[in-house]
């Protein structure tokens, strides 16, 4: 799953990114943009690993896109096609609004910034409807079969992009699975990070904040600098400003809230491993994300809660209490399920 980070020029999203990725990933660069996957804590992989004592741990990973800044972009211009095309990739995306002064005493215009970036998003999506509503007009004169459906939630996207609101405000039609193709950026869920100066903690007033959206509020630059020092100093660092642990934690947290994913652990041959997955998913498809035989072989799953185990101490004592249980095929995976997949191939 990618997330990609958006924002005005001067909004820190480059400090965003720094702070997020620094010592939590293995970072690329790609034609410009840059790339990180970054591992996502969960206190539960932790404390699994202190009473089971593996040999190794595996955690689930995000990955997190910085688009490459258009040169010349200023804040009375339209964002280049090229810098979307980027973004069109992502699974969800990470909005940086500015919520310090700039040098020079500039005050921070939150509402305005937003929707400044929000307004392009919708316009770029706009040009990419329009033009496929041309494609299948010019398709049908020609004799071609065309999907009505496709038509309907093309115009459907159409009539909500020309009233300037982003498609995420409709769940079921920024979902739809023949838009998917698309990538249309108005449809992908969307966590709001009003970023703030070192000494401000908190949230910052917005009278009508935008619907269906996650918010948090971060200090970006502060966060960096933590980022880069080592434990000891960070541990003291914490201390000075009163932070009881890095917000870029809670960042990640709130990108898998966003993207709609839970949970599961696996505890095979002496490895704890965390896996993502969207929330509703069977164990049939959960056993796919693992491995694609693991899928086509399934046989049943055996399933503990998180929970189940910590209070009974360990797997074989859960069994005995009888709280591990077989799960078929349609099983919906819950958050913090230990699952040990029954296969053959």
């Amino acid at each position: 799953m990618r997330l990609g980070i958006i924002g005005l020029p001067g909004s820190g999203k480059s400090t965003i990114f720094k702070a997020l990725t620094r010592s939590r990933s293995e970072e690329g660069a790609h034609q410009g943009h840059r790339i990180a996957t970054v591992r996502v804590p969960d206190p539960r992989v932790d404390r699994l690993t202190m009473v089971v004592k593996p040999k190794k741990t595996v955690y689930a990973q995000l990955e997190y896109l910085l688009p490459y800044g258009q040169k010349g972009y200023r804040h009375d211009t339209k964002v280049d096609e090229s810098f979307w095309n980027e973004v069109r990739s992502c699974d969800a995306l990470i909005h940086v609004v500015r919520n310090f002064h700039q040098p020079g005493g500039e005050a921070p215009h939150l509402r305005d910034d937003f929707l400044k970036l929000e307004t392009d998003m919708i316009f770029a999506d706009l040009v990419v409807v329009e033009k496929r509503l041309e494609r299948l007009d010019l398709d049908k004169k020609r004799g071609k079969e065309i999907s009505d459906e496709e038509r309907r939630l093309l115009e459907a996207c159409h009539k909500m992009l020309e009233a300037q609101r982003p498609l995420r405000d409709d769940p079921e039609l920024a979902a739809a699975h023949l838009l998917k193709g698309y990538a249309l950026l108005s449809a992908k869920p969307v966590l709001v990070l009003f970023n703030n100066d070192d000494e401000d903690e908190s949230p910052p007033p917005w009278e009508a904040p935008p619907e269906l959206y996650n918010l948090l509020v971060v200090r970006g630059k502060l966060e960096m600098e933590l980022a880069e020092l080592p434990a000891e100093e960070a541990a003291e660092f914490l201390s000075a400003y009163h932070i009881e642990s890095s917000a870029m934690d809670r960042v990640i947290q709130h990108s898998c809230r966003t993207l709609g994913l839970i949970a599961f652990f696996t505890m095979v041959h002496d490895e704890i491993r965390s896996w993502m997955i969207p929330e509703g998913t069977t164990a049939l498809d959960a056993a796919g994300f693992i491995h694609s035989d693991m899928k086509k072989g399934f046989i049943r799953a055996e399933v503990v809660a998180y929970d189940d185990l910590m209070a009974t101490g360990t797997y074989q004592q859960a069994k005995k209490e009888a709280k591990v249980r077989l799960e078929g095929k349609t099983y919906i995976v819950q958050d913090g399920d230990i699952i040990n997949f029954h296969f053959n191939v």
